[in-house]
């Protein structure tokens, strides 16, 4: 995973987080590696902060 794909403190939206983990799955064919797991597990993260992030927002 490049360095770049998830950065701490990230300003991407749930909705672009969301097709990156979708775009995983679709690439890894429904069977995650090690690698495509731990990014999987840091793209979660991502997405559940920055869902977070909006419904503070929308408060």
């Amino acid at each position: 995973m490049s360095p770049d794909s998830v950065t701490p403190g990230s300003v991407r939206s749930a909705a672009e987080v969301n097709e990156q983990i979708r775009a995983l799955w679709r690439r890894a064919g429904g069977s995650l590696s090690a690698q495509e797991r731990e990014e999987y597990e840091l793209l979660v993260v991502e997405w559940a902060t920055a869902l977070r992030g909006e419904v503070i927002e929308a408060a």
